[in-house]
């Protein structure tokens, strides 16, 4: 009996990501812009990094221009994919009430931790997918140095990161549930936040202290933190055991406390009638 309820599971998460992918290809050419703004922003970055050497920088300056380049460069393409992933899974109900399945699959006979799981799945295979495209134009079009690049403890980093990020993208899918008319603004404004505090294109201690302190409990300063120490100066992946253990205690409190919170949501929304797709 066990067994047939796993596969029941099984079948319904791997299909959450077919439906996910089904839906990528109709809306091939929307994703087609998006993924050109995500590669000219990551360029712009560079090429202002880059242009720095017109403005009088000395030539015994140089290590500290490229350093710079690599250090935004570095940001950017992280923060393309970290909130590529937060943003497909935060609008996982908005995508769901866009294409009027949202009380179907809430219907279906299967256990919410699936659903969601198969909808984070989709956005960690394809968030990998765009990044990838990115960084190969990256490495194109600019001369990087990443000969002392620690590989190892750079995807160890970005592996432990996936849960936090998960958490906080299931967390922030509850508000277009708790309001279907600016659900999706909060979204917004939560990853306008996170930007702001978790240190994309400088550190957090350039920061207020206000500011600060909110950025020291996002996981995403750990992330860029770790993974561009882990680029630019070699860090061992010793070294970068406290970071991973952080980011590791995140995603275990994060994830299973944004799939309750979820829960609790959708039996409100159940109970006001603000499934339907007209709010």
């Amino acid at each position: 009996m066990t067994g047939n309820v796993l596969r029941w599971e099984m079948n319904a998460f791997v299909g959450f990501i077919e439906r996910q992918k089904n839906l990528y290809r109709r809306y091939w050419a929307w994703e087609a812009v998006w993924l050109l703004y995500n590669l000219v922003s990551v360029l712009s970055i560079g090429y202002l990094a880059a242009g720095l050497s017109t403005l009088g920088i000395e030539r015994s300056k140089a290590n500290l221009q490229q350093q710079t380049e690599l250090y935004l460069l570095i940001g950017a393409l992280l923060w393309t994919y970290l909130s590529m992933v937060f943003f497909e899974v935060s609008f996982a109900i908005t995508w769901e009430r866009w294409e009027g399945t949202i009380e179907y699959t809430f219907m279906a006979p299967i256990k919410r931790l699936t659903h969601l799981l198969g909808m984070c799945a989709a956005s960690l295979i394809y968030g990998v997918l765009r990044a990838a495209i990115i960084g190969l134009a990256v490495v194109a079009l600019f001369r990087l140095d990443l000969l002392r690049a620690n590989w190892l403890t750079a995807l160890v980093l970005f592996a432990a990161a996936t849960l936090p990020l998960l958490g906080l993208g299931i967390f922030t899918s509850i508000l277009p549930l708790l309001s279907p008319e600016k659900g999706e603004q909060m979204a917004f404004a939560v990853q306008g936040v996170l930007l702001l505090i978790s240190g994309v294109y400088y550190p957090i201690s350039v920061l207020p202290w206000p500011l600060r302190l909110v950025g020291i409990v996002s996981p995403l300063t750990y992330t860029l933190d770790g993974v561009r120490q882990a680029l630019l100066h070699g860090l061992t992946l010793a070294a970068a055991l406290p970071d991973i253990g952080i980011l590791l205690l995140m995603g275990v409190v994060l994830v299973p406390a944004s799939v309750w919170c979820f829960g609790r949501a959708e039996v409100r929304a159940k109970r006001l009638g603000l499934l339907k797709r007209s709010g």
